[in-house]
């Protein structure tokens, strides 16, 4: 089964909280009315698209209702799904234009960022890159172990030190592996805690420190990794991550177990971060960058 294949199977659940219930309500009006409106905003809001998207959502497709004067359910229909399409945006790829370049990876215990870490240096690797992972959170006990199981699947090397180890004395050591085995990328993991905002954004702003020491130049990517079957907590989640870090993307994970994929929408509109990987199965290859055609193709054809 190819990736795009797995993209459908895993929105699945999302397409017919979506896709399949405006089916059936465009099927129970014979007019377009405020009744359908609210009947579109309940339904939108429980595909976990967010009460302020889907606000935005209605006021233009009202707008373009009555500027197209639109009668029928098919019309109220293909509008909707092209103004969804449009808030998808476009795919935004990784910027890797230095050697090495550098990607941090943020998010709290539980989301799947060890996986996730693991999923992308293949991703990268089947690319032709170079890759070195650092395993700079040091916080939690067994972190190193699990990530160095995934960096064997991947086939990508891993520096480490101890546990409790400072980070950014990890990150220093990777950043010297990095450069003398010629990385194309150097991915850093990070602890994955968010109680003392404090604490997590002094320990990024130590790691950020030493990267503009040693690299300078060097291209920096910092993403964050959210589950997607936790809804608009993710989308919470990603609020109090950007007042603690500077995100250029998100990796959204276990789409394939969930039916609120509509938070892509809500934190794209709400955020304006870009989605720039999205992983829909637990093998190592399900995990590739985000591709907004062929989500809008899973989701709407």
């Amino acid at each position: 089964m190819g990736f795009f294949d797995k993209l459908k199977a895993g929105l699945f659940k999302t397409k017919s909280a979506i896709v399949g219930k405006i089916d059936e309500l465009m099927k129970k009006f014979v007019k377009i009315d405020e009744d359908l409106f609210d009947e579109l905003e309940e339904l939108l809001i429980s595909a976990d698209i967010g009460v302020n998207t889907t606000e935005e959502i209605l006021d233009e497709l009202r707008e373009i209702t009555r500027d197209k004067r639109l009668k029928d359910g098919a019309d109220i229909k293909r509008e909707l799904y092209a103004i969804l399409r449009n808030m998808i945006g476009e795919h935004e790829p990784l910027n890797l234009s230095t050697k090495p370049s550098v990607i941090l990876v943020i998010g709290v215990n539980g989301v799947g960022k060890t996986t996730s870490i693991g999923k992308i240096s293949a991703e990268l690797k089947s690319q032709g890159k170079k890759v070195v992972v650092a395993a700079a959170d040091t916080f939690r006990a067994a972190a190193a172990e699990q990530l160095t199981v995934w960096c064997e699947r991947a086939g990508v090397d891993i520096v480490k030190q101890g546990a409790g180890a400072d980070p950014a004395s990890v990150v220093f050591d990777a950043i010297s592996s990095a450069k003398s085995k010629s990385a194309d990328v150097l991915i850093i993991d990070t602890a994955g805690r968010l109680h003392n905002k404090k604490n997590l954004m002094d320990e990024l702003a130590k790691i950020d420190r030493v990267i503009s020491r040693e690299l300078p130049d060097a291209a920096k990517e910092t993403l964050l990794v959210l589950d997607a079957t936790t809804g608009q907590n993710a989308v919470m989640q990603a609020k109090e991550f950007k007042e603690a870090s500077k995100i250029t993307g998100l990796v959204l994970t276990k789409l394939d177990g969930t039916a609120k994929g509509g938070i892509v929408l809500s934190i794209r509109k709400e955020l304006g971060i870009p989605v720039k990987f999205i992983g829909v199965g637990e093998q190592i290859d399900d995990m590739k960058p985000f591709d907004a055609e062929d989500f809008a193709g899973a989701l709407f054809e």
